[in-house]
């Protein structure tokens, strides 16, 4: 391996000099890096900070899990309904356009993109609301996915991240929208810890949440414009019977899409904020209300994930706690989770991670082992620990070849 030689390493750093002197005054530039322990790629001059961060993200064992956690429509066998690995893209593409119109740093919106749905439960939002009324039943924590992702990536995964990449990740939730967007005051990993906890003590605390640079304030306005319009789209693949009132931002999700990101471009340009119009907030307002009422709280949706998800969860969860705090060693939790390649040498040896977990609490690791599994994953799970129990046959999935598909 021929290693770089001097003026090669100096033109690499002239190079990331350039592309930092055409950024933005309000984008958060490489140098600003914040890491909480040492890392042995201070010194890379192939890659900045925050494409270490992407690196990192991409190669950890959990990052591939989102392959096969649906979003909304969990019970189709519909290649083309989205899955969360398809909306992290989404996002991930929407910030960058946005971002590199603003002249902000890609690298940073990248990283907090892909890495901002890693700790997402199995069966989308019902499966992260099922496990929350768990872990709370069990702790009086609250169990959030944002905050989640976050334990995944610097705790079990020990990624070592930059403060601004966690911090865009924690706060990336775009559950409602606001017509102006500014940065937060976070700049310690003490603040950001602080933060973290009280997700997990205080009741909607993520609500409040904002993220401390532009560029995650870009992903997390970007996580809606992914799933506002892909919805609608998803729900029309799933022949849900909705109608929709008209809009200012179009039909097809690809209108969406452009109308949004061209008026938040057009609106924030040289500001230290994202801004959009009036007209165009209230219509994606309108929107979300809409989706929230015609999809998310649709009976037809909604059903399935009570009759079957939510009593298999609780039962799951309650057979691993008790096999956990037996020290049962032929558990699925032990053989498939604490034992296994994913996350094993992190929990038999702590020490050689970055930070130590809060593993003296058992319904810790029952939750991240739960949060971890993909939507096959738990229904299988599910079967081979109760494979006489009436809910192992309650699950109906639509097949691809169903005569709704066919018409």
């Amino acid at each position: 391996m021929q290693a770089l030689t001097k003026d090669k390493t100096e033109l690499l750093q002239a190079v990331f000099s350039d592309s930092e002197e055409i950024m933005s005054p309000y984008a958060c530039k490489n140098a600003d890096a914040i890491r909480e322990f040492p890392s042995k790629y201070d010194g890379d001059v192939i890659r900045t900070q925050f494409a270490i961060d992407i690196d990192k993200i991409l190669h950890s064992a959990l990052y591939n899990r989102g392959n096969d956690k649906t979003q909304v429509f969990s019970f189709y066998r519909n290649d083309d309904i989205t899955r969360r690995s398809t909306h992290v893209q989404l996002v991930s593409r929407i910030s960058r356009i946005i971002g590199r119109a603003l002249r902000l740093n890609l690298d940073l919106i990248e990283a907090i993109a892909i890495g901002h749905d890693v700790g997402h439960t199995p069966f989308g939002h019902k499966g992260e609301e099922f496990l929350n009324g768990l872990y709370f039943s069990h702790t009086n924590r609250y169990f959030n996915h944002n905050v989640h992702s976050t334990r995944v990536l610097q705790k079990i995964s020990g990624c070592n991240l930059t403060l601004q990449t966690l911090d865009g990740i924690l706060c990336h939730c775009g559950e409602k929208a606001f017509q102006k967007y500014e940065p937060a005051s976070i700049s310690t990993f003490a603040q950001y810890n602080q933060e973290v906890e009280q997700c997990y003590t205080t009741e909607n605390h993520i609500k409040k949440l904002h993220p401390s640079t532009l560029e995650g304030c870009v992903v997390r306005i970007s996580d809606m414009i992914a799933y506002i319009g892909k919805d609608r789209q998803d729900a029309a693949k799933a022949k849900l019977m909705v109608s929709y009132k008209e809009n200012d931002l179009g039909k097809s999700n690809p209108a969406i899409i452009s109308a949004i990101v061209t008026d938040i471009i057009s609106n924030s340009l040289e500001k230290p904020y994202l801004a959009m119009s009036p007209d165009i907030y209230q219509s994606i307002t309108d929107m979300l209300n809409e989706n929230g009422h015609l999809i998310y709280q649709c009976d037809d949706v909604t059903k399935p994930y009570f009759e079957t998800i939510k009593p298999m969860m609780e039962l799951m969860y309650k057979r691993f706690l008790k096999e956990l705090m037996a020290d049962d060693h032929d558990s699925l939790i032990y053989q498939h989770y604490l034992h296994g390649s994913i996350v094993g040498n992190f929990y038999r040896h702590p020490k050689k991670r970055y930070i130590q977990t809060d593993i003296h609490d058992p319904n810790d690791v029952v939750a991240d082992y739960i949060a971890s599994m993909t939507d096959d994953y738990f229904v299988d799970a599910f079967s081979y620990l109760f494979p006489h129990h009436e809910l192992t046959n309650k699950i109906k999935y639509i097949e691809y070849f169903d005569k709704r598909y066919t018409k």
